[in-house]
C-alpha cells in the first residue's frame, strides 16, 4: 500500500470521536487488520502500566487464537519492550511461552505515542503489535508509518484536550474579571463617572471599582494596575478588588485601608508582583471634598471649569507590595461644578504609535480640555477611541483603563 496513503487512511481514524485512547487505539487496529491491501490478518494492542511495569494487553483483532484477556508481561522478561524505542518497529521471533502456544511464532511489534522514561528505560506508552507473513524488510516501512500517523493522533488528541480546557480557563477568568469590573457607570449625588478598561489579551491587571458605603453618603473611586499581564495579572487584580470592598466597609481613614493593603499584597505575593493604586473618596457635602492616595499610580488629570487649566494629582506614597511597613499620605482637593477628574493607566498615556512615540500625558490634557463640557461618558470613550487610533500599529500594547469623574451640580 502507498505509504502517503497509507498515513493519510490512518488520519482519517482521527475524524470519529472516541472517549478514550484504547477506544482510538482499539479502532485503528481493527481498520489496520480488515484492510486486504496492509497484508496484517490480526493483531494486539498493549499498554505500559508503570505501576507494575509491565505491559498489558488490552485490545485484540483478526483471524487469531484469541489472547486471554488482561494478559500482561512484564518489561524485564521480555526484550524487545526495552529495544523498540530505539528502533520503532521490530520482527523478530515470539519467546513467551504462553503467546506461543496461541500459535504466535513470529510478531511484528510498533511503538506509539511520546516516549516515557520509566526506571532508567525508554518506553512507548503504547505497542501495536501484528501477526503478518512479510519479512522485515517489507512490514518494517508500513509499520513505522503506521506508528507515526498513530502517535501524530496522541498528539493532536493531547493538543485538542489541552486547548479545549485551556479555552474553558480563560472563559472563566474572563468572567471573573468582568464580575470585578463594575457597571460603566454610576452617579452619586453631585458627580456622574464612567469608566472603561481594556485587557491587552484575554484577561489583565487593569481595574477600576466604585464602592458605594453602605449609607450612601460616600463613595470610592478606584483604579489599579498590576505590574504583570495575562491570567497572574489578573489573580492579582482580583485580590486586591476583594480586599478594597472588605477594607472599606470598615475603614474610616483612607490612609490606613490603603496600608493595610500593602501589607496584604507584600505577603501574598512576590516583590516582583506589585501594583500602582489611585483611591479616591467622595462625599454627599457641598463643598466638593475629594480625599485620595496616590500608590505610585500614574498622576490623574483635573480640568477646573472655572479657569480652564488643568492640575495633576501626584504620587503620595510608593507602589503596593514590595515594601513593608510602609505610609501612605492622603491628599484632598475641592471640585466644583463642571470639574473634572481623569484617571488613567500608563497603558493610556504611554501607548505607543507605529514609530514609538507615546500617546503622553499632553495628549491626554488636550483631548480633556476640548471635551470637557461633555458627559464622562462622551470624554472616556473619545478619548479611549483616540487612543485606540493612535496605537493601531504600534508594537507593544498594554491594558488599557480610564475613568472619568465629574461634577455636574
Amino acid at each position: 500500500m502507498n505509504q502517503r496513503l497509507l498515513h493519510k487512511t490512518i488520519e482519517s481514524f482521527a475524524d470519529t470521536p472516541f472517549a478514550t485512547t484504547e477506544e482510538l487505539l482499539t479502532h485503528v487496529l481493527r481498520q489496520i487488520v480488515s484492510n486486504d491491501r496492509i497484508e496484517i490478518t490480526g493483531g494486539r494492542v498493549w499498554r505500559l502500566d508503570v505501576q507494575r511495569y509491565a505491559y498489558e494487553m488490552v485490545a485484540q483483532a483478526g483471524a487469531i487464537e484469541q489472547v486471554k484477556p488482561k494478559f500482561s508481561i512484564k518489561v524485564d522478561e521480555y526484550r524487545m519492550f526495552k529495544q523498540l524505542p530505539q528502533h520503532r518497529t521490530i520482527v523478530a521471533k515470539e519467546t513467551d511461552a504462553y503467546l506461543k502456544s496461541k500459535g504466535i511464532r513470529k510478531y511484528s511489534a510498533t511503538g506509539v505515542g511520546d516516549i516515557v522514561r520509566v526506571k532508567g528505560n525508554d518506553l512507548f506508552p503504547y505497542i501495536l503489535s501484528f501477526n503478518t507473513d512479510l519479512d522485515h524488510e517489507h512490514v518494517a516501512p508500513t509499520l513505522n508509518i503506521i506508528s507515526i500517523a498513530v502517535t501524530s493522533m496522541l498528539k493532536n488528541r493531547s493538543i485538542e484536550r489541552r486547548s479545549t480546557q485551556l479555552q474553558k480557563d480563560l472563559d472563566k477568568a474572563r468572567e471573573i474579571q468582568r464580575s470585578i469590573l463594575p457597571e460603566h457607570a454610576l452617579q452619586f449625588h453631585n458627580y456622574e463617572m464612567f469608566g472603561i478598561s481594556l485587557a491587552d489579551r484575554i484577561v489583565g491587571g487593569d481595574f477600576f471599582d466604585y464602592i458605594v458605603s453602605g449609607e450612601k453618603d460616600r463613595v470610592a473611586i478606584v483604579i489599579g494596575d498590576a505590574a504583570s499581564k495575562g491570567i497572574s495579572a489578573a489573580v492579582q487584580a482580583l485580590y486586591v478588588s476583594g480586599a478594597l470592598r472588605m477594607g472599606a466597609a470598615y475603614q474610616t481613614k483612607i490612609s490606613n485601608l490603603i496600608r493595610n493593603l500593602n501589607t496584604l499584597v507584600n505577603h501574598a505575593f512576590s516583590d516582583d508582583r506589585f501594583l500602582t493604586l489611585f483611591y479616591a473618596e467622595l462625599s454627599n457635602d457641598r463643598q466638593g471634598l475629594c480625599v485620595y492616595v496616590n500608590a505610585g499610580h500614574s498622576s490623574p488629570i483635573v480640568y477646573r471649569a472655572r479657569t480652564g487649566e488643568t492640575e495633576l494629582l501626584p504620587a503620595t506614597g510608593n507602589i503596593i507590595g514590595p515594601f513593608p511597613d510602609q505610609h501612605f499620605r492622603s491628599e484632598g482637593l475641592m471640585l466644583a461644578k463642571g470639574d473634572v477628574m481623569l484617571l488613567f493607566t500608563d497603558g493610556v498615556s504611554e501607548a505607543m504609535d507605529g514609530a514609538g512615540n507615546q500617546y503622553s500625558e499632553r495628549r491626554l490634557i488636550e483631548r480633556l480640555k476640548e471635551r470637557h463640557r461633555e458627559t464622562p461618558e462622551l470624554i472616556a470613550k473619545h478619548i479611549i477611541e483616540d487612543v485606540q487610533k493612535f496605537s493601531a500599529k504600534g508594537k507593544y500594547s498594554d491594558d488599557k483603563t480610564l475613568v472619568v469623574v465629574k461634577r455636574i451640580k
